[in-house]
């Protein structure tokens, strides 16, 4: 049986049966640079993800450092700092596997922490019920995003039968299940009754996918 589940129109791989699909790589030793077990079509696809991954998450994080400069003294400062901390842990773990896999950065990184928190602290501004419709709109972005990357992976993993897949297969998992909570929880308080939210929404997710193409290729 398929382990891709729908919930809605989302495409959803639990990480529960990622677990129970693929248990024994993570037990293997790799060496130092990761890429070295990878061959040619697989770097690419794992240098791609990684590279627009990490860029993802580094705009994320800048986009709650805004938010969290006009909002932190409101009910909804220990919200946002919650929500950042989680995006500092996916941040940091990108910038692991950036050094495991040797895949370059984008170039387009300091564009992405001036841009990011530019849309964090705007729309904190315009209010928390816009703040929250900015977090619905990123998260609901990435995490389609992720189940992309999800689908990608499985789809080695299934051509190879190369259990290698599951390490970065459970990483994105984990972090797509966050980002999904970040979206509930903007839901939750009251996103959808900012001014203008499906003006801001629309607007934010075609930004996100621009920077999704743009930093997978550059």
């Amino acid at each position: 049986m398929s382990i891709i589940s729908m919930r809605g129109s989302r495409c959803i791989l639990s990480r529960g049966q990622l677990s129970k699909m693929l248990t024994t790589s993570s037990q293997r030793l790799l060496s130092v640079n990761k890429q070295e077990d990878l061959d040619e079509r697989t770097r690419k696809i794992y240098d791609r993800i990684i590279r627009v991954d990490h860029a993802g998450e580094f705009g994320a994080d800048r986009i709650y450092a805004g938010q969290l400069s006009v909002l932190e003294k409101t009910d909804v400062g220990p919200l946002i700092q919650h929500m950042w901390d989680q995006e500092k842990a996916h941040l940091a773990k990108f910038e692991e596997l950036i050094g495991e896999y040797r895949v370059r950065p984008t170039i387009l990184h300091p564009f992405w922490k001036v841009a990011g928190y530019a849309l964090g602290r705007g729309t904190a501004m315009l209010g928390k019920e816009a703040a929250m419709a900015c977090t619905v709109a990123v998260e609901e972005s990435i995490t389609n995003h992720y189940n992309d990357q999800l689908r990608e992976l499985l789809a080695l993993y299934e051509e190879s039968g190369d259990e290698k897949h599951n390490d970065l297969m459970k990483i994105i998992a984990k972090f797509r299940d966050e980002e999904m909570e970040h979206h509930d929880t903007g839901l939750e308080h009251d996103a959808e009754k900012a001014p203008g939210f499906i003006f801001i929404k629309g607007s934010i997710q075609v930004g996100c996918k621009a920077a999704i193409w743009l930093s997978e290729r550059v």
